[in-house]
């Protein structure tokens, strides 16, 4: 019986600490005029692919994910964010969410459809170039 309480106990904290972050992983209120969610830090330099990843993600993930990856607001979330962290979601998130889309589980921008036209290589480069940012920003 005491074991069954602790159990228990153990299992809301667990889901009322769960729900502590990702309610707080919201986008803010009042975005910079430009419409970015988050301000970041650009490395000093690129790899090679993330320069690639960057010209790619450029021309397809900035119009919603907005320029270097912070978010447009009412369009799109951040990536250089805690959330996306490769503890949280790992480099196959992004391949996975790019390919075959995403439901909204995190934000309240709703579903991100799959995106056609990328190679494992071009999201490669993209991952490469979001996490270099990432890094940048000390997300690891």
């Amino acid at each position: 019986m005491k074991t069954t309480y602790l159990l228990t106990g153990a299992i809301i904290a667990t889901g009322l600490g769960a729900w502590l972050t990702f309610s707080q992983a919201q986008p803010v209120t009042a975005a910079p005029e430009d419409g970015a969610l988050v301000e970041i830090r650009l490395p000093d330099n690129l790899s090679d692919q993330a320069q690639m990843g960057k010209r790619a993600f450029d021309a397809v993930c900035a119009a919603c994910h907005g320029e270097n990856a912070v978010g447009r607001d009412g369009i799109g979330p951040p990536l250089i964010h805690k959330i996306y962290e490769p503890s949280h979601h790992g480099d196959m998130s992004f391949y996975i969410a790019a390919e075959r889309g995403v439901r909204a589980h995190h934000w309240r921008f709703g579903n991100m459809p799959a995106q056609n036209g990328l190679t494992r290589a071009d999201l490669g480069a993209i991952v490469a170039y979001v996490r270099e940012v990432q890094r940048s920003n000390g997300i690891d």
